[in-house]
């Protein structure tokens, strides 16, 4: 008579190694100024200086992947050299999980002359990226300006369909009404609000072209954005999605 045995099911490994967890991932929005004479660097130096601070900051940046690693940190809209920003937006991805008041502090705690911390704000997961969706401006006008020629360049604009435009040796066309929703003269300012485009957008300065003014900025005018609108705006009141420095007035 044969005996069959069933062989022992094979015991698990105690030495098997963990499943790596996959590294953090949070992105917060940042909202700062540029002024001064930190206007004066290029987009592509700022967005340098921006990786510095958050070294300096002792922060864990979230870093791309392959064989060049890069900071995760990215710009809805790049600022023109020369123009002054009040409420830029910066996102930054770090690889830890910190309050929105500690980063609000670290980034303070820097003292880059002309850039100052509006607000940092912890965006929940999934929260879409910042896209552009308007910028609002005022820019100075030069000593001795006609406000009533200023006027009557507005109204001509403003009564076009299209305009033309260059951009790096190329004519494009933009939709007045789609484009400048708003372009007057306030409180001896120039105040102008663009709209995002998917074609290439308008400038500040292109508006400037446009109205005739294009030496107002040799003359002494100075350009500044003062809002940055997205498409997706984050709200919250609670501090532990918000931090606001004590000297940000609200965005409009």
């Amino acid at each position: 008579m044969r005996i069959v045995t069933e062989s022992p099911a094979p015991k698990k490994s105690t030495n098997a190694e963990p499943r790596e967890q996959a590294p953090l991932r949070i992105r917060y929005r940042v909202r700062f100024q540029k002024t001064g004479l930190l206007r004066w660097i290029s987009h592509r130096d700022l967005a340098a200086l921006w990786e510095r601070i958050a070294r300096r900051a002792m922060l864990e940046l979230s870093m791309t992947e392959g064989f060049h690693p890069k900071p995760r940190i990215s710009f809805p809209s790049a600022l023109a050299l020369g123009v002054e920003g009040l409420d830029e937006v910066v996102e930054l991805e770090l690889a830890e999980n910190i309050s929105p008041c500690e980063l609000l502090k670290r980034l303070e705690n820097d003292h880059q002359p002309g850039l100052s911390i509006n607000s940092v704000s912890r965006l929940p997961q999934g929260f879409g990226k910042g896209q552009l969706q308007e910028s609002k401006f005022s820019i100075t006008l030069p000593e001795h300006a006609d406000t009533r020629s200023i006027e009557t360049a507005i109204t001509q604009l403003r009564n076009q369909t299209t305009v033309s435009f260059q951009r790096k040796n190329k004519t494009l066309v933009a939709h007045v009404a789609q484009q400048i929703p708003e372009l007057k003269l306030c409180d001896g300012l120039l105040r102008l609000t663009l709209a995002a485009s998917d074609s290439a957008s308008l400038k500040a300065h292109d508006v400037l072209d446009l109205l005739g003014f294009d030496d107002w900025i040799e003359n002494g005018s100075l350009v500044i954005r003062e809002h940055v609108i997205l498409e997706t705006e984050f709200h919250s009141n609670h501090p532990a999605e918000v931090a606001t420095a004590t000297h940000a007035a609200p965005t409009q």
